[in-house]
């Protein structure tokens, strides 16, 4: 009878020290059980592991291969990235072309209109994304006097002087590629949403 009781005791206590082990606390992770569901196998773009040996003695695999191939049957040229189609531009989602033109062509720029329909959704869509990324330095209104605008000083008043009349083209290029004080945005911004904050600054910051 002791002896069923200290095995139930035992049992008892190792089902309690199993569950606990599955917690998390602190900078303890806890346990994963099936860990390729968290951590999945890596594919370096530009080169392959073909050996299906390689990290065969650490695999934790299902497919029962090393733990460091990686490579995309699929793709034969030794690379896991598929190479776009000889002679193709990609384009965005809404149909743009690259961007082409440098900073200093800002005149050939301002000959460019909006390829964005204008709509209340558009509207909205820019005026949020000129709070994201244009509050900061040209201030809620666009008067110039945002927070960072303040310090670093000499801030384009979108309301004033011959700002106002600025073309379309030449507010998304400045966006773009920048002018003076205003850094270059084509890196953070995508085209299509720089044309949205430019309806918004023309129709709303503006009222044209």
């Amino acid at each position: 009878m002791k002896l069923i009781r200290s095995i139930y005791v035992i049992a008892t206590a190792g089902v309690a020290l199993g569950f606990a082990s599955c917690g998390a606390s602190g900078d303890h992770p806890g346990y994963e059980y099936a860990p390729q569901m968290y951590n999945s196998v890596a594919y370096e773009p530009l080169t392959q592991i073909v050996n299906e040996e390689e990290g065969k003695w650490v695999s934790t695999r299902e497919d029962e291969k090393g733990e460091f191939f990686n490579s995309n049957v699929n793709n034969p040229h030794r690379m896991n990235m598929r190479e776009p189609v000889a002679n193709t531009v990609p384009r965005t989602k809404d149909g743009l072309l690259p961007y082409r033109l440098k900073a200093f062509e800002l005149e050939k720029a301002a000959e460019l209109k909006n390829p964005i329909e204008l709509n209340d959704e558009v509207l909205e869509d820019g005026r949020l994304l000129f709070l994201q990324y244009c509050k900061a330095c040209h201030g809620i209104n666009g008067e110039g006097d945002g927070l960072a605008g303040e310090v670093i000083g000499g801030v384009a008043n979108l309301k004033g002087g011959a700002y106002v009349d600025l073309p379309e083209g030449h507010i998304f290029h400045v966006i773009m590629k920048g002018k003076g004080r205003m850094g270059a945005h084509g890196s953070q911004i995508p085209q299509e949403r720089i044309w949205k904050i430019v309806h918004y600054v023309k129709q709303e910051i503006q009222k044209q």
